[in-house]
């Protein structure tokens, strides 16, 4: 997959409200507040408002663990905060009770590695084992530039990130994506929207599960 299929700190939809959006969610900056509420409404609230609002909770990576095998998840409609608020007391209660957290079946990112690494193999390319075994290494197939962007996004929010806010422009097999990563006292989220110039389609909101009640604060906060 060529590397203009994704880029990091690519122009996004924020760039045409701020001037400088990777700063001006900074603490030091005195209007941070207002340019988070104004940056929530405009990714947020019109997909919220029309059902088209996805929550990926994220779960599974630990102690520095990043194993594509081990990354779990469950993804939510959520059609208002109150959705939110029952999806994190589903985690709450799940850790409470000393039972597994919530998980889907299919796979984020082991089983779409593979089956790409399938097809490339297919079609004649030499796709050796450490290949598959590292992260950054998977550009060289096709879908494997998606794929490491998102293991990126996943790692930089299970682990944290010094950058309050970055902007990623990525080609995925749902078509062109701006992917909005938020790392605040706040709160730690990634919201993947479709480019403007698409249909609407579904955004994507992406927390891992110690944010939830940190991420379901702000948007009460900002989003009300």
């Amino acid at each position: 997959m060529p590397y203009t299929e994704a880029k990091e700190h690519a122009r996004g939809r924020l760039h045409v409200i701020f001037a400088e959006p990777y700063t001006a969610f900074d603490n030091e900056v005195l209007e941070r507040q207002l340019h988070l509420d104004i940056a929530l409404k405009a990714l947020l609230q019109q997909p919220l408002a029309t059902g088209r609002l996805r929550l990926q909770v994220i779960h599974g990576w630990e102690n520095g663990s990043s194993e594509p095998d081990d990354l779990q998840h469950s993804d939510h409609i959520i059609a208002s905060l109150d959705d939110l608020h029952e999806v994190a007391n589903r985690y709450q209660q799940a850790i409470t009770g000393l039972v597994p957290l919530p998980k889907d079946a299919t796979s984020l990112l082991a089983k779409p590695r593979d089956i790409a690494i399938a097809k490339a193999r297919d079609q004649g390319l030499d796709i050796d084992d450490e290949t598959r075994d590292n992260p950054a290494r998977w550009p060289v197939f096709e879908h494997g530039l998606y794929l490491y962007t998102f293991f990126k996004v996943y790692h930089r929010l299970t682990y944290g990130e010094d950058d309050s806010y970055r902007s990623v422009r990525c080609e995925t097999p749902d078509g062109l994506r701006e992917i909005h990563e938020f790392h605040l006292e706040e709160g730690e989220f990634a919201i993947v929207t479709p480019v403007e110039t698409q249909d609407p389609g579904q955004t994507l909101l992406i927390v891992h599960e110690g944010e939830l009640e940190p991420l379901l604060e702000c948007l009460k906060t900002h989003l009300a």
